[in-house]
């Protein structure tokens, strides 16, 4: 029987502390102001494909449609590579999944880590802790929409 995982995850730019373990970047762009330090090794195949994070952000597509998308492209060769990394460096200990996203409850770290979670032998039979959500408020979500609806306009000039 396999060793439980200990994953949490963080953002990137929160500060990094002893009890994080190894600290796995999952974005496939280096995060502006991140020293090379604070980051134990950087497993960028396991941040979104860049059509798709795209297409979240312009919002093209919902989250419901981006989650299956997200969890089909782990399925790809070289991110069942660094999956592969990720479990190794978990068996030695906990692991950290950091990325850039501010709402953490609509970031692909608390998918990643769900489908490590609840992958075969991943928990030795034991039912896998569940990220907990936070609802971002309708306040800071209108106003999110509104700074990316005027980038774009911006942009389009």
């Amino acid at each position: 029987m396999g060793q439980r995982l200990d994953i949490v995850t963080k953002r990137v730019y929160e500060p990094a502390a002893a009890a994080d373990g190894h600290r796995v970047l999952i974005m496939r762009l280096w995060p502006r102001g991140i020293r090379k330090e604070r980051v134990s090794v950087w497993l960028k195949e396991l941040g979104p494909v860049p059509e798709l994070l795209r297409a979240y952000l312009d919002e093209t597509i919902t989250w419901d449609q981006y989650v299956p998308r997200y969890l089909a492209g782990l399925e790809r060769p070289e991110a069942q590579e660094a999956l592969a990394e990720l479990r190794r460096r978990g068996a030695t200990g906990r692991v950290t999944l950091v990325c850039g996203c501010a709402d953490e409850a609509r970031c692909h770290r608390s998918l990643l880590r769900a489908y490590l979670l609840d992958s075969p032998g991943a928990n030795s039979g034991l039912r896998p802790r569940r990220a907990r959500r936070r609802a971002a408020r309708p306040a800071q979500r209108t106003a999110h929409r509104a700074r990316r609806a005027s980038a774009r306009r911006s942009r389009s000039r």
